[in-house]
């Protein structure tokens, strides 16, 4: 990561609008940040579907490139996407540093660079650990939630389709042309695609 052309971004992520970035900011300014070399977001962390991140990722980061950011979960709130985020940083030669993980702000001599590869791998190791482990938890929770339901007696799935209280005096009318299938569908609140189904299922009878 010796290249003479590489650069240094700084990334600030909250969730809303009402938060603001100052703090994360102030840090970034504190190691030198100018304003231009800092991308920020005001969304959720649930993804890594964001404007300034997607742009970021996708359009100013080079290999031999920095990435500061103030905290890990800047990045996301979802464990599984921070392992794969640092995965592709490590793969496309990406340097992540972690303002609250002081080890990753090092500059190493040179020839020492295995020093941060390392702390990457345990990193990496570590989150991929938890997602994997966060994963089966919420899998067994929903399946105990799905099975304590249906012993209570709840249906999963649609619903089953149901004539409406008027259908048979709809469907006289649209069957006999008095309605166009427009106004049946309105009488009856039904979609188009339900609509066809009562006609089939009236028609099979």
């Amino acid at each position: 990561m010796n290249n003479t052309n590489s650069r240094t971004y700084y990334y600030a992520r909250v969730s809303s609008k009402e938060q603001n970035l100052d703090r994360q900011i102030a840090a970034f300014k504190a190691l030198g940040a100018t304003d231009r070399d800092i991308i920020t977001d005001k969304e959720s962390g649930k993804d890594l579907d964001r404007k300034g991140y997607q742009a970021l990722k996708n359009a100013m980061l080079r290999s031999g490139d920095t990435l500061v950011i103030k905290s890990l979960d800047r990045l996301s709130r979802n464990k599984y996407d921070i392992h794969n985020e640092l995965r592709y940083f490590k793969e496309n030669g990406i340097r992540l540093k972690v303002i609250d993980l002081p080890t990753t702000m090092a500059d190493l001599p040179e020839g020492q660079e295995w020093v941060f590869e390392m702390v990457n791998n345990i990193l990496i190791e570590v989150l991929g650990t938890i997602a994997e482990q966060e994963r089966e938890t919420i899998k067994k929770r929903q399946f105990e939630g799905i099975a304590a339901a249906k012993l209570k007696g709840k249906k999963f799935g649609r619903p089953a389709l149901s004539f409406p209280a008027n259908w048979d005096s709809v469907y006289a009318s649209w069957k006999s042309g008095e309605i166009t299938a427009k106004t049946a569908m309105e009488q009856t609140n039904t979609k188009r695609t339900s609509f066809y189904k009562l006609v089939k299922m009236m028609e099979n009878k």
